[in-house]
């Protein structure tokens, strides 16, 4: 399970790492969301034994998310940058092959009636908005916050959206990365990492303000989910569905956000080739994860006998 972690790891950090499609979603197509969720609810308040077991998981996850996320910093991102088009009809792939995935496994919860669609229509909407209204897609201009001259105006600024970009990530649906694009914090964090990676610290306090925003982020997050969807799971799987079919139009409009911007995903420059790959890719995976499983469990059932 150690590879098949670290590319779920590595996935969610290409996810995370362009405006489009969250880091979470990708969690959710690859069928680990809850198990990651619940890991990280584990770490932050969970028992010593629940610690170790979950901080286990989370780690390969991480190493895979740390590689994915440094090399999207280094070189990737520029990649995306010329490869828009493949890479977001790609995404359009996962998104629109994941959802009756998550439909099919997801059945026994999802009863349809008036209110759960509302829950639906909520998500979407959420999405939606968030992208229409973003001032750099609507106005196709670029915002930046400098980040390496630090004043307290500053400093709270660079916390709050840290806290919102992680929650973001977290979540299905809206990229944490396009919510820094909205902040103007996507190019100043690309550039302190690259920056500190060389050992050139200037930008430092920035990033650790921003880590410690994360941080506090995340705590909120993964225990308010977490609560939702143990104790509404049902109307929280179809917001999160609607989040998700509000992302197909988040990855159609990313290219406005770029740091140069394009024009929004088109029948003329969707790729379907690309588009293929990502159809095929996310039920190879949930075949991979179920042939893993299997063999597991074979395991631990000869360990016992």
């Amino acid at each position: 399970m150690y590879i098949l972690n670290f590319i779920r790891g590595f996935c969610m950090a290409l996810a995370d790492s362009v405006p489009g499609v969250s880091g979470g979603t990708i969690a959710f197509i690859l069928g680990f969301y809850d198990d990651f969720i619940d890991s990280l609810n584990s770490i932050i308040s969970g028992k010593r034994l629940d610690r170790i077991k979950a901080f286990k998981f989370i780690s390969k996850i991480g190493i895979g998310w740390t590689v994915g996320f440094i090399l999207s910093a280094i070189f990737i991102t520029s990649i995306f940058e010329n490869n828009i088009y493949e890479i977001n009809s790609l995404f359009l792939g996962f998104i629109i092959a994941s959802i009756p995935l998550i439909v099919k496994s997801e059945r026994k919860n999802l009863k349809i009636n008036k209110m759960n669609l509302l829950y639906l229509l909520i998500g979407m909407i959420i999405v939606i908005a968030i992208t229409y209204f973003n001032p750099i897609t609507s106005s196709g201009s670029s915002l930046s916050v400098r980040i390496d001259n630090l004043n307290l105006l500053l400093i709270v600024y660079i916390f709050i959206s840290g806290m919102i970009a992680i929650s973001a990530m977290v979540l299905p649906g809206i990229s944490g990365s396009t919510m820094l694009l909205i902040f103007g914090l996507y190019t100043p964090m690309l550039n302190a990492i690259n920056q500190v990676i060389k050992f050139k610290f200037e930008y430092l306090p920035g990033f650790i303000i921003f880590g410690f925003g994360i941080l506090v982020g995340l705590f909120v997050t993964v225990r308010t989910v977490r609560s939702l969807l143990r104790k509404f799971r049902g109307q929280t799987m179809y917001c999160i569905i609607g989040l998700m079919i509000g992302s197909i139009y988040a990855v159609i409009m990313a290219p406005k956000s770029l740091e140069i911007p394009m024009p929004p995903l088109s029948i003329d420059t969707f790729k379907f080739v690309f588009f293929a790959i990502g159809c095929i890719l996310v039920p190879t995976l949930e075949k991979v994860k179920a042939t893993l499983k299997s063999k597991d469990s074979n395991v631990v059932n000869k360990c016992s006998i």
